[in-house]
């Protein structure tokens, strides 16, 4: 745990905007003391979720995106905070740890160039760096029956969030990934298109659903790729849902959990795909925010599942006059996934 950034409860206090008459979310929140080791804490806490970032956008230069995703877990931090404590959410459900320390990272990848054959592969193993980090940490959260929540960084980090997942449950889980894109692409070094077909390949992926894709953007390759694996990866796309009416958006959600709720899963939550929401990616035709909120709480309140991932999102790419707005969405997100969640659970009296 020698490399998380841990947030310091004065750190918490200075973020946080108190008025009188209220509780906000940041005077419930729970942080770990310096002094207190990380799996110390998490065995003895009786908080389910944990919470942390993951601020980095090597993983989408190295697949020739927009950067941009380093700042969202610390914009998150700014709305999460300042929401409302009471009778639907609870901060002291929530332990909020910090997050990976990826400046190291940032640091030998900022002046990488991509269309650089060498450097490509450095992006590439800096990457593999930042799997490993993510995948030890999530592995730790797991193993003590918590909950992670991963916020910031590109969807490379997919693969550290299942792998670390499937080591902690001593199986394979399955995954629905809500996205534009397949991130299905071929074995070619780690970058963020390929985390799922990582995992796939190295067995800690089973089935895995990409649900609302472009039909613009994903490859025949990707399609022939999908069709090989001989139906443990499904997907639907945004088109016959929103676009053509084929298939209904109610009845495609059904069948989707069905395929993936057989055992341990992650909910994969990828920004691109929310119509004008500032990301790496961003597109003008994309799902409503509020039918992602509702996709979220139907899977969430499977017992099985077992984590959520939001990735892709972008302050930086925002309006300067809306600069919070991908952090308030992400709060919003975070809290849903806690409600349903905790929806049985007597918690609301």
């Amino acid at each position: 745990m020698e490399n998380i950034i841990r947030l310091s409860a004065e750190q918490l206090r200075e973020l946080t905007s108190f008025r009188k008459g209220e509780t906000k979310f940041g005077e419930r929140l729970i942080t770990i003391p310096n002094e207190v080791s990380v799996s110390d804490f998490l065995q003895e806490s009786p908080a389910k979720f944990v919470l942390f970032g993951i601020p980095e956008d090597v993983g989408v230069k190295a697949n020739f995106g927009r950067c941009g995703t380093a700042s969202a877990y610390e914009n998150t931090l700014k709305s999460l905070v300042n929401i409302q404590h009471n009778r639907f959410v609870k901060g002291s459900d929530l332990i909020v740890l910090g997050h990976i320390d990826t400046p190291v990272y940032q640091e030998k990848a900022k002046n990488l160039n991509p269309n650089n054959n060498e450097e490509l592969k450095e992006l590439h193993r800096l990457v593999g760096e930042i799997d490993k980090e993510v995948t030890h940490l999530v592995l730790t959260i797991v193993k003590h029956n918590k909950i992670p929540i991963a916020i910031g960084g590109g969807h490379n980090n997919s693969y550290g969030m299942i792998k670390g997942t499937a080591l902690a449950k001593a199986h394979p889980v399955n995954v629905i990934n809500f996205d534009a894109h397949t991130d299905f692409r071929a074995l070619e070094g780690r970058h963020s298109g390929n985390g799922f077909s990582y995992a796939y390949e190295e067995g800690f992926l089973d089935k895995y659903f990409i649900f609302g894709i472009h039909e613009n953007y994903t490859s025949k390759g990707i399609l022939q790729r999908i069709k090989e694996t001989n139906g443990r990866v499904q997907y639907n796309t945004y088109e016959q849902m929103v676009v053509r009416g084929e298939k209904s958006f109610s009845k495609e959600l059904d069948k989707a959990s069905e395929f993936i709720t057989d055992t341990d899963f992650g909910i994969e939550i990828d920004l691109d795909s929310i119509e004008n929401l500032p990301s790496s990616a961003m597109t003008f035709s994309g799902f409503s925010a509020e039918k992602l909120r509702r996709f979220l709480h139907h899977l969430a309140v499977n017992p099985k599942a077992s984590y959520l991932h939001i990735c892709e999102g972008a302050p930086e790419l925002a309006d300067q006059k809306n600069p919070n707005l991908i952090g308030k969405f992400i709060a919003y997100l975070i809290t849903d996934f806690l409600k349903a969640k905790n929806s049985k659970a007597d918690n609301l009296l």
